[in-house]
């Protein structure tokens, strides 16, 4: 992630074969106003919807969000190709669908789906619930019953309402200087692109309706499959093939198992090898030698009649390891982007800069088109200006309301501690945006962190847990809709959208996210046991920040016996091996594991890493048999079967909150000796 990447133009497609399939695509860019329609925001409005549940069930059951750009800008451009399609063999009158209203259908699901993540409802809202403080322990110091907020779903609309537009707001100002002027590469805003841009070519969208063809065949494989899982899987936590012991049932005690999920294998297709290969060696360690080793001590490092999500107990080690890891890994990255970004910025001036730039290339016969080019990029880009005044003042509008209105939904986070949050928020915003930029590595959960712990030692014992929780969730949502929002401009300006059109479909798609996501959620809320730490809704990571925040206030006194210790040899481990990873050689670090998904496994278990790992091999002998094949396929088939699973959460849930139950429970267990 932290190597530099130097993108030259003839990557970008030029004018002749972008404008294969479109032909008044470039020759005659539609009005801003033009690029956002009435169809592209109806099928924003849907994909929104299908994210939003992906992501919440990701995240509470695993916590691992893999990207769904691809599947995104894939799915639009078949509805609404289809839709234009379908009109136009009834004789109807339609309007081109254009490269430009593709990047802002693009741009709306992204900031929809976004506020399921950065909306913490897998985290820091999810965190403050009666569940997780029940299971921390009422007795647990710094654990307080008066720190619980349950989940509702008007005051949650209203939380993400008053935090989520700051963001887009606060860097707008900085638009040119990132996208011009540093010429700031933002991989994933490029590669999407490029994607785009090749579903507007004759060959491209060809090879889209292939993938669109891939795509929902395995989505329908993946719905089917899911839905005959579900008549096997009882009542209870340990039937059908989610607990299916298919490594016998030695290692299904340590949750080693493949449990048939669609997700999982497709994430695995989606994550990188390194990334799929760290979790299954985070699950090996833990599940495979260090929680055996510790439980061999029970009575001793800890009272051995404790229940198993005790924290006193095993399950504390389990936690608060994982937080070191986590923590480690965060603090690591965090200081390399911010000396990167200090160091690039001084090095601006000079001729040599190693900033990941567009090549600029000398004006010669060979090279004439493509400096046209990139200067109708920039005159597009420049062309819809939006007021710097206008930005600020809604900035300091929005944070005024946002000051507010918090402390009327979370009484413990006083109004001038939102208001420090708004003034310093611009320049973390900035810099998580300018380390995105470089490195394509999204820090949001690291800063949300780090305001966790700061407030919630400031606020103390009497209601730091809240407030550190809610500090948070301000954080994530300004750095994480800014550094989204630059990542539009790099995909608009490489797309001839204009930066007005960016703009207002990231309004628009955070509006919709503001509504979507807190109602996609409630559908988990009340159709599923969520929290449960033997249910497969865990919520990993709400039991994590609480933890995390009563830490900030109570310090380390109350971990296990040796916690603490083995906890700094993993937080030391963390920032030794990401050291590792940036001085060794590419050929020896390319096989470094990442920390951060290390830690995962460490929590919830290893059946997961199972499947993932299957994913991850499926994929390497794809590419060695058909390295192409796998290139232009591989990602429609996992967004196939991610979205598949995704869907029959609906139907699931429905037939819960009616108590339909499955009606066969397909149990295993040791044959009997007669």
């Amino acid at each position: 992630m932290g190597t530099e990447v130097e993108v030259s133009e003839p990557l970008i497609l030029p004018d002749d074969k972008v404008d294969g399939a479109e032909s008044d695509d470039h020759d005659q860019i539609p009005e801003w106003k033009d690029q956002i329609t009435i169809r592209g925001l109806v099928v924003s409005a849907l994909l929104g919807t299908l994210f939003c549940i992906i992501t919440h069930k990701l995240n509470l059951t695993v916590g691992i969000i893999p990207s769904l750009n691809v599947a995104a800008g894939l799915l639009g451009f078949f509805f609404v190709k289809s839709w234009t399609g379908f009109l136009s063999k009834l004789g109807l009158s339609v309007k081109p669908f254009t490269r430009q209203e593709n990047t802002v259908i693009q741009t709306c699901v992204v900031a929809c789906y976004g506020l399921a993540f950065s909306g913490g409802f897998g985290s820091y809202l999810l965190a403050m619930d009666e569940r997780t403080y029940k299971l921390i322990g009422p007795d647990y110091p710094g654990n307080r019953a008066e720190d619980v907020i349950n989940p509702g779903l008007w005051w949650m609309m209203g939380f993400l309402f008053v935090v989520s537009f700051l963001g887009i707001f606060g860097l707008v100002p900085l638009r040119k200087v990132m996208v011009l002027d540093y010429k700031l590469t933002y991989p994933s805003g490029t590669a999407t692109a490029m994607l785009i841009n090749s579903f507007h070519t004759n060959s491209g969208a060809e090879l889209a309706g292939k993938q669109v063809s891939c795509l929902g065949k395995y989505l329908s494989l993946s719905l089917c499959w899911s839905c005959f899982k579900w008549f096997f899987s009882g009542i209870g936590d340990s039937c059908g093939f989610d607990n299916f012991p298919s490594l016998g049932l030695t290692l299904y005690k340590n949750t080693f198992y493949f449990d048939f999920s669609p997700t999982y294998v497709g994430c695995g297709l989606i994550c990188p090898h390194i990334v799929n290969c760290s979790v299954l060696l985070g699950a090996i360690i833990s599940w495979g030698f260090l929680w055996p080793f510790i439980s061999k001590h029970a009575g001793d490092w800890y009272p051995a009649d404790l229940g198993s999500n005790d924290f006193k107990g095993l399950y504390g080690y389990k936690v608060f390891i994982a937080i070191s890891l986590i923590l480690g890994d965060g603090l690591y990255n965090l200081i390399k982007i911010i000396a990167i970004t200090v160091k690039e910025m001084c090095n601006k001036t000079t001729k040599n800069s190693k900033l990941p730039i567009v090549n600029e290339v000398q004006a010669d016969p060979e090279t004439s088109k493509l400096l046209v080019e990139h200067k109708k990029k920039d005159e597009i880009f420049l062309k819809d200006r939006i007021p710097t005044l206008f930005a600020a003042s809604g900035y300091v509008g929005l944070a005024a309301i946002s000051t507010a209105m918090i402390p009327v939904i979370f009484p413990p986070l006083k109004w001038y501690l939102v208001l420090i949050s708004y003034v310093i928020a611009p320049a973390l915003a900035f810099c998580n945006s300018y380390g995105t930029g470089l490195t394509d590595w999204n820090l949001t959960s690291t800063y949300g962190k780090i305001g966790l712990f700061i407030i919630a030692s400031l606020v103390g014992t009497d209601g730091g847990v809240v407030a550190g929780l809610a500090a948070c969730g301000v954080m994530m949502s300004i750095v994480s809709t800014a550094a989204d929002l630059m990542q539009d401009f790099k995909t608009g300006y490489l797309t001839l959208s204009s930066a007005k059109s960016m703009f207002v479909s990231q309004l628009i798609g955070t509006a919709m996210g503001c509504v979507i996501a807190p109602l996609t959620f409630w559908l988990f809320w009340t159709a599923f046991d969520i929290g449960s730490p033997d249910g497969p809704y865990k919520a990993p990571y709400a039991v994590i920040f609480r933890e995390m925040a009563i830490l900030g206030i109570e310090g380390f006194s109350e971990l296990p016996k040796h916690c603490l210790a083995i906890c700094v040899g993993f937080f030391v481990a963390a920032l030794v091996i990401n050291l590792l990873k940036d001085v060794t050689p590419e050929n020896v670090s390319q096989f470094i594991p990442i920390p951060m998904a290390m830690a995962v496994p460490f929590y919830i278990g290893a059946y997961f890493a199972i499947d993932m790992f299957v994913g991850t091999v499926i994929l390497y002998v794809w590419e060695r048999i058909n390295r192409k094949s796998s290139e232009d396929f591989a990602g429609a088939v996992a967004s196939g079967l991610i979205c598949g699973d995704g869907i029959w959460t609906i139907p699931s849930a429905i037939l819960s909150i009616f108590k339909i139950n499955p009606p066969i429970c397909m149990y295993f267990g040791p044959s009997l000796s007669r």
